[in-house]
């Protein structure tokens, strides 16, 4: 409880000490000694106070004053007084601190606070995972070192915030960002980014979708038209005739439902808006399940399939997308590797990042073929996927989906003695299952 200081209380009671030692004096005829013995023992009184006060303010790890009495009481109640202000002020404005990085978790774009200097004060989860940042690690970094495309750097340093600019994402270039500054605060930068690849990219899809179908589609309808404009004319047809056109049919009509069907695998994934980041993925149990039907598959081919699997790494991202792209590549390794064969597929922890490689010992892709295996319909042996039933969608799938988990997919291929294709997931996306609910609660 605060009691207000009477600075008469205080003097009064000085005055009555040195009344006190004036009638000692007095009465020992000593008033000098007795003057100069009494302002010694005050002047260490006030020294010794001195003394506490200072070990306590700066040494001790206690809260609470010493006892004293007086005018040093009032001053060790004073200073305990501000110490709780202090304190209460420091708990609220941690509170405010923490409902303010929940808030901006919570936001659908990345978000960086930047000071005068450009250097990064703060940054959101989304902001580590889209715009490759590290938190604390790039805490006092310039951000336009971190980002460093030409217009963005512009951009940063004209001053002139009205309008975004649109700028690829130093993390995956596959990717367009909407960059936009406020300033806020005592030279204070709002620093926000917002993934706009899929409106840049929607009507560049619209119109790959038409050419894409109409040209893939053209072959099989030819098929089917041809046979179904000779049988009505027909007389007498053999029977091993009727066969191979039904087959054939039904073959071309196969491959046309499959082609639509990947055609809208395609379509979701490049228009999907789901966040990475929100959802963990059981990736073992998924890849448990792959491997039976990879091993239905595999009947006819007789390969040799291992899987290494660590059965504790998990990631965040989207269960169906993530399906269509591990599926693709191992069914990919069995219907191309000639039997028998070896096929490895591992998921494990590689540098802090989940690693995911399929390897075969089959023919090996030309050199010349390995950029463009992820183009849509591209094909290597454009007879040999027709035998094997494939659209060409497969690694455009798989490309696609690793675009929207900020990864991309490496291969390496030797003629003669097999292919290997991998990925690899950010530590950011990457977490062992014992972790995996704190990390979901944080979210």
């Amino acid at each position: 409880m605060y009691y207000p200081f009477s600075w008469l209380k205080n003097l009064l009671r000085i005055c009555g000490f040195y009344v006190i030692v004036i009638l000692v004096g007095l009465y020992f005829d000593a008033l000098a000694v007795a003057i100069a013995f009494g302002s010694t023992w005050l002047l260490g009184f006030y020294s010794w106070h001195m003394y506490r006060f200072n070990r306590w303010v700066w040494h001790s790890k206690k809260m609470t004053p010493p006892k004293a009495t007086g005018f040093w009481e009032h001053v060790y109640e004073g200073v305990y007084y501000i110490q709780r202000r202090n304190r209460r002020k420091r708990k609220e404005l941690t509170r405010m601190v923490k409902r303010f990085r929940e808030g901006s978790e919570a936001l659908p774009d990345a978000t960086v606070v930047v000071d005068s200097n450009a250097c990064i004060v703060w940054c959101n989860r989304l902001a580590r995972i889209e715009l490759g940042l590290r938190w604390p690690q790039d805490s006092g970094r310039r951000v336009d070192n971190l980002i460093r495309h030409p217009k963005f750097i512009e951009y940063f340093h004209s001053g002139k915030y009205d309008y975004p600019v649109e700028v690829p994402s130093p993390s995956n270039v596959q990717k367009i960002f909407e960059y936009r500054i406020m300033p806020y605060g005592e030279k204070h930068l709002l620093l926000i980014a917002r993934d706009v690849t899929r409106l840049t990219q929607l009507e560049q899809m619209r119109k790959d979708f038409v050419a894409n179908v109409s040209h893939e589609l053209r072959t099989p309808l030819t098929v089917l038209n041809g046979y179904l404009e000779m049988l009505p004319s027909t007389e007498n047809v053999p029977p091993a005739f009727m066969k191979k056109a039904f087959n054939e049919m039904r073959s071309q009509s196969e491959r046309m439902q499959n082609l639509v069907e990947e055609l809208l695998v395609l379509s979701r994934i490049e228009a999907s808006s789901e966040r990475v980041f929100e959802k963990s993925v059981n990736v073992p149990q998924m890849l448990a399940a792959i491997q039976v039907e990879a091993n239905t598959l595999n009947k006819d081919k007789n390969h040799q399939i291992i899987f290494d699997i660590d059965t504790s790494l998990r990631v965040y991202g989207i269960e169906t997308e993530l399906r269509s792209a591990f599926s693709n590549l191992i069914f990919n390794a069995i219907n191309y590797t000639p039997a028998p064969g070896i096929i490895h597929v591992t998921w494990n922890k590689q540098n802090e990042q989940a690693h995911f490689s399929v390897k075969d010992n089959g023919e090996g892709i030309p050199e010349k073929h390995l950029n463009r295996l992820t183009e849509r319909f591209y094909r290597v042996d454009k007879a040999r996927s027709r035998k094997t039933g494939g659209s060409g969608l497969g690694l455009s799938i798989v490309k696609h989906v690793l675009t929207h988990h900020n990864s991309k997919l490496d291969i390496i291929s030797e003629m003669g003695v097999g292919s290997e294709f991998s990925f690899s997931f950010s530590s950011e996306l990457s977490v062992q299952s014992s972790a995996t609910g704190a990390l979901e609660k944080q979210l």
